[in-house]
């Protein structure tokens, strides 16, 4: 059978056996990584034989991949929803929302995180540079409308230098989103145990900063 004609079957299947089968993979995938991510573990938590698995997806890449967009989508309908309701509001507030946004997602989706973190780290996933191109891409994309709008509505100072501008705000939230998930990668702030207060907090200072600057 043809990737697309395994995708195909999977996608007529009844929208809660997909859920099933989605959930289990992706558990397994995000807390197993790729390489020690069971097939037999996935089927069994989503109460399918192996045989039908492989009617639905080619191999364990195409799941896989299959899972990667899968999370993206969820992270571009959050990001859509931010956008659209923040329109009318000014740059930084709307920087101050996207970001607890963020926050909000990691944690209501946490394997989707790990999972975009196991991604990150492990050199060797099937698709990495594809995947990790694609999360930058929409991140990017996302802060560059917003850019736009700002300085549609002269919120940002002439001269702002647009790629720099979009490289260090990609930087920042993706920075803090990972503090947020690791404990290990946050010595300073203590964002994985903070209240929503103290997170919030948090952004309000950050957004400050890129908001004001360093300069005395």
């Amino acid at each position: 059978m043809s990737e697309e004609a395994a995708l195909s079957t999977f996608r007529h299947l009844p929208p809660d056996k997909q859920e099933r089968v989605l959930t289990a993979a992706l558990a397994e995938f995000a807390d197993q990584g790729y390489h020690q991510a069971s097939l037999n573990r996935m089927v069994a938590q989503a109460g399918i034989a192996k045989g039908s698995l492989y009617q639905y997806f080619p191999n364990k890449e195409g799941i896989f991949s299959y899972i990667f967009q899968y999370a993206l989508k969820a992270v571009r309908r959050t990001l859509t929803t931010v956008k659209e309701e923040t329109l009318e509001e000014n740059f930084f507030t709307r920087l101050e929302k996207s970001l607890l946004a963020g926050v909000a997602f990691s944690r209501e989706h946490p394997r989707i995180f790990s999972l975009y973190l196991k991604i990150q780290l492990d050199n060797h996933v099937p698709f990495r540079e594809e995947f990790l191109a694609a999360v930058r891409r929409h991140a990017t994309e996302y802060f560059a409308s917003l850019v736009r709008r700002a300085q549609s509505r002269g919120e940002l100072r002439p001269g702002v230098p647009r790629d720099a501008a979009l490289f260090l705000l990609d930087a920042v939230f993706d920075r803090f989103l990972q503090a947020v998930a690791v404990p290990a990668l946050d010595v300073t702030l203590g964002l994985h145990r903070a209240t929503d207060a103290a997170i919030h907090q948090h952004i309000r200072e950050l957004v400050g900063l890129l908001k004001e600057g360093l300069m005395a």
